[in-house]
């Protein structure tokens, strides 16, 4: 069998290559030659980029195999998520690659606005000996604002505290107690702006983000202030900025993003008090290596259909430690659902959710469902990606439904369908014990406590005296071994349900044999496909 194919379109670290390691046709192309992209995209299993390719709607078109793309670093702007996930193609990035990259050089940035650094520097190299012109100022008992307190300005805001300022924070998502932790007084953004001797923002670039630093916001800091900005070009406005550095508004700027990159014809570019640098964030030789060999282990992830926790559209996003042992358990249930619903359509599945599980994002928990539903059911490779567009191609209703209040388990996950004949069925699963243990608990409204096993088989059949001997001879004789089985009913003389382990795959004929010894109603086999 041919290797999957992952192309490199871009200069990428060699220990992004090593990540990817032997299992896969490692290619190379010139991302920006589109003719010579196209070409190599028509083989690829994936693609890895880094900003100078563009993995647009005729890109992704062009690639009638690719199910990954992997953006090395955080920003995503020359992919179409939009286009990619109609494909079902997994659009993945390292959006930790370059936060200590980033976070040291918003402090670099601080420290040579504060003191004259790249002006001194450059006075020096043309013989001018300038000490009192670049006199400068102490970052100490300074305030420090940070506007966006994620993952990068909880480092900017340990490095600077270091330096023995006072650091305040505008975030409307961050919590009282998160501030608290991380020692920042929250405030508001105009409170910031006035108070604030160096301004440095750290937000996404939205519709609502985009030029939040404009005329208004600038009039309102210090005379003495800075401001920089290391995180995407427009969050500041441009045009804004330059009036106020010219007329003295504020003191000076450090910006490494522009509008426009690279910004030759900027006017930003002839002031004096500015420090600009070309898009440095992620410049350094650890966050480049870091980004290809998270991007790389995300490319093995997907292209085994695994979940990948870096992925951007598919829902998910960071999974909680507490909810990750479930992807596998709830894989396995959708499996055991597909194989009892296998003699209808399926026309609409609810996940429900129960017990403390629902105090956190569950999201992927809807995802690993419908990737064990499809398994063994479509021919294609299932993923996390293209599991909902399955779904939504057949027709099926799918609903997240999520409940505080478990009676007789911590966490129970239940799938429950609706199949084209008017039945339903449903199977229950937990994890159990200090060892997380996957069960089965129950199964189309029969109780039962199952470990999970590669083989198992489901029937439901009138309970009477002497079935349990029926089939046991019946496997026995076929030489399949019984490694479990636990029967349960509601009403002795009522339907019951038996469901068996056994060590061995049982042949379609067997089954047929069996169901007509005890006459049941349901007989499946179900493999169980880790």
């Amino acid at each position: 069998m041919s290797k999957p194919v992952v192309l490199i379109a871009e200069e990428l670290s060699p220990a992004t290559v090593d990540a990817l390691g032997p299992d896969f046709d490692v290619r190379h192309v010139d991302g920006t030659d589109r003719q010579a992209l196209f070409a190599e995209l028509a083989t690829a299993d994936a693609i890895l980029v880094r900003s100078a390719t563009k993995m647009d709607a005729e890109a992704i078109k062009a690639a009638p195999q690719l199910k990954v793309i992997a953006r090395a670093g955080v920003g995503l702007d020359n992919v179409d998520i939009k286009a990619a996930t109609a494909a079902g193609v997994m659009v993945v990035n390292a959006p930790t690659s370059n936060i200590i990259s980033a976070a040291e050089l918003t402090v670099g940035h601080i420290l040579s606005l504060a003191r004259h650094i790249p002006a001194a520097s450059g006075a020096l190299a043309d013989g001018q000996w300038k000490r009192s012109k670049y006199t400068g100022v102490e970052l100490y008992e300074k305030t420090i604002g940070i506007i966006g307190l994620g993952r990068i300005g909880a480092l900017i805001t340990a490095r600077m505290q270091a330096f023995g300022t006072n650091v305040i924070a505008y975030d409307p998502y961050i919590t009282s107690a998160r501030a608290q932790q991380l020692g920042v007084t929250p405030v508001t953004l105009d409170e910031l702006l006035a108070q604030s001797d160096f301004v440095t923002i750290h937000m996404p670039k939205t519709p609502e983000t985009t030029g939040m630093i404009g005329e208004a916001q600038l009039k309102l800091m210090k005379p003495t202030a800075f401001v920089v900005n290391v995180a995407r070009g427009g969050l500041v406005d441009e045009e804004a900025l330059h009036a106020a550095l010219v007329a003295g508004t504020i003191a000076g700027a450090g910006l490494d993003v522009f509008v426009s990159e690279p910004p030759t014809n900027s006017p930003l570019l002839g002031l004096d008090n500015i420090i600009t640098t070309p898009h440095l964030g992620a410049s350094t030789d650890e966050a480049q290596e870091k980004a290809g060999v998270s991007v790389a282990k995300s490319v093995r992830l997907a292209l085994s259909g695994e979940l990948v926790p870096d992925a951007v559209n598919v829902a998910g996003g960071v999974i909680d430690p507490y909810v990750r042992p479930g992807i596998p358990l709830v894989e396995k249930l959708g499996q055991v659902f597909s194989g009892l619903a296998a003699h209808s359509p399926l026309t609409s599945v609810d996940i429900e959710v129960r017990g403390e599980l629902v105090d956190y994002d569950v999201s992927v928990l809807k995802l690993a469902a419908l990737k064990g539903i499809f398994t063994n059911v479509v021919s294609e490779t299932v993923s996390y990606v293209n599991a909902p567009l399955l779904a939504e191609q057949r027709g099926v209703t799918v609903r997240m439904i999520t409940d505080a209040v478990s009676p007789e388990y911590r966490n129970v996950i239940t799938l429950r369908g609706a199949l084209a004949d008017g039945s339903q069925v449903s199977v229950s699963g937990t994890l159990m014990g200090t060892k997380q243990i996957e069960k089965i608990t129950e199964v189309n409204g029969y109780d039962v406590e199952v470990p999970f096993a590669k083989n198992l088989i489901v029937m439901i059949y009138t309970d009477r005296p002497g079935i349990v001997a029926v089939y046991g001879r019946e496997f026995g004789e076929a030489s399949i071994n019984i490694a479990g089985m636990q029967i349960a009913r509601h009403e002795a003389g009522g339907k019951a349900l038996s469901v068996l382990t056994v060590d061995s795959e049982v042949p379609a004929g067997l089954l047929a044999s069996v169901r007509t010894a005890i006459d049941a109603d349901v007989m499946v086999e179900i493999d169980i496909t880790e």
